[in-house]
């Protein structure tokens, strides 16, 4: 399957997306699109010719838990939507708690990483096979970033890549940056890893940007694609040529030329790479003749009969998983006692990240929030979420933050209460407002303003 180069569509670039020049398809993250209607940009690209691929974050299929069926059926439906090739997802735990460990649910609200032992790994693969099973197109899974490291790992990046493709058939979408990430992060070699893993199995590959501060890389999504993470990227293409590439920015978007700069940046950096072609058939760049492209090889994606059934996990790998997913994730969200073995400090680090990715995930999802709190609104969150774990989505957590500051009394502007008040009724009611209770607390918060 050939994809060629694409970006990351995002609402807050459809146009500049819909305008770049040399686009053969797009991803969009699949929880971000409604079950039955698309966005008239992604309908125009697809009328264009151009794939939607729906990228997943919140399945958590790397969690000791089974794969919910209610968020499997929402990524089917959305696979069906857009008639893609294949769906994504990540190698990630989301969540963690609930009936296995007899503790509250914790939402992460971020991909957190899967320890790589034999128990993880098991508990994944039949993880895994049960999303195949419930997907009406193939799957491939993403590698993550990481700010922490787990004790006592029993598998490399690499092979642990490549025992769950050797178990599950699935396919893997490898992203460079995140190679780059776990380098500076947890001192793992890149190439090590590219050695390790099937590189036939690739589907397609994501490049993104991120910053360093304080001997930490962060995978922001908000900065520009650094040499090194292209270095990475030449590794990669230097032993297959993948699929298809594609350039992620979730944030901080630049201007539309910035964007086609950095998709000149990756071409010139796969012609560079490419390995001397060894006969006529031989295609330098992106979609080369490989096993990953042809879709033969053991990274090809199996389905339904094609496989053996789903061997369960073995007994007592599901209830170690969770015990110990719970436990990291309570001292990253609610300042429990760090487990044993973990970098102290660089539990700090992800806690502190978690809950300012919660602050820009809310000030996104509800905006009026930050409008009415003003300069305040930030440290009025963080304040919030310390200790204060997210109990379900963003919308939710919004809701929770309001009613927790006027609670406590705030905003201390009246106006400001007046409008935060009028803004938490219309969404916390047991069922929205009428049409015209809108207009009216509408009406009262423009007088308000004034």
């Amino acid at each position: 399957m050939e994809l060629g180069i694409g970006i990351g569509w995002r609402p807050e670039i459809a146009d500049e997306v819909e305008a770049l020049a040399g686009i053969d398809w797009v991803e969009a993250v699949a929880e971000n699109l409604c079950a039955d209607h698309l966005p008239d940009s992604l309908v125009r690209l697809r009328e264009r010719g151009v794939r939607v691929v729906p990228h997943g974050v919140a399945l958590g299929l790397g969690g000791a838990d089974r794969p919910d069926p209610v968020r499997l059926a929402s990524l089917a439906a959305r696979a069906e939507l857009l008639g893609t090739p294949l769906v994504t997802e990540h190698i990630a735990f989301v969540r963690a708690g609930g009936p296995l460990t007899a503790s509250p649910r914790l939402e992460a609200g971020h991909l957190l990483p899967v320890p790589r032992t034999r128990d993880a790994l098991d508990v994944l693969c039949e993880n895994v096979r049960i999303a195949q099973d419930s997907l009406p197109v193939p799957l491939a899974l993403e590698n993550i970033a990481a700010l922490i490291a787990w004790p006592g790992e029993e598998l490399t990046e690499g092979q642990f890549l490549a025992e769950l493709v050797e178990r599950t058939g699935v396919r893997l979408l490898i992203d460079v940056a995140n190679l780059h990430t776990n380098h500076v992060n947890l001192g793992q070699d890149p190439a090590k890893a590219l050695d390790e893993l099937p590189v036939e199995a690739i589907a397609y590959v994501h490049v993104a940007g991120g910053v360093e501060k304080n001997g930490v890389w962060h995978d922001t999504h908000a900065h520009p694609v650094t040499a090194p993470v292209l270095d990475v990227l030449a590794e990669l293409r230097s032993r297959v040529g993948p699929p298809g590439v594609l350039l992620e920015r979730d944030d901080a978007f630049p201007p539309a030329g910035e964007l086609a700069g950095e998709l000149d940046a990756i071409r010139a950096t796969l012609r560079r790479a490419a390995p001397p072609t060894r006969g006529p058939g031989a295609a330098p760049g992106v979609g080369s003749a490989s096993a990953s492209a042809s879709g033969e090889g053991p990274g090809r994606a199996v389905r339904g009969g094609d496989r053996p059934p789903v061997a369960p996990a073995p007994a007592g790998a599901r209830d170690r998983t969770a015990v110990a997913q719970a436990a990291l994730l309570s001292a990253l969200v609610a300042g429990t006692p760090a487990p044993e073995g973990f970098d102290h400090r660089r539990l700090r680090v992800q806690s502190r990240a978690l809950a300012a990715k919660r602050a820009d995930v809310v000030a996104k999802v509800a905006p009026e929030l930050p409008e009415i709190l003003g300069d305040g609104y930030r440290a009025a969150f963080l304040a919030y979420a310390d200790g204060r774990p997210m109990s379900g989505g963003y919308r939710r957590d919004a809701l929770d933050f309001a009613e927790h500051v006027l609670i406590a009394g705030g905003p201390a502007d009246p106006a400001a209460r007046r409008r935060l008040t009028y803004w938490w009724q219309d969404r916390a009611g047991a069922r929205p407002p009428r049409r015209g209770t809108r207009l009216i607390r509408a009406a009262r918060a423009v007088l308000v303003g004034r």
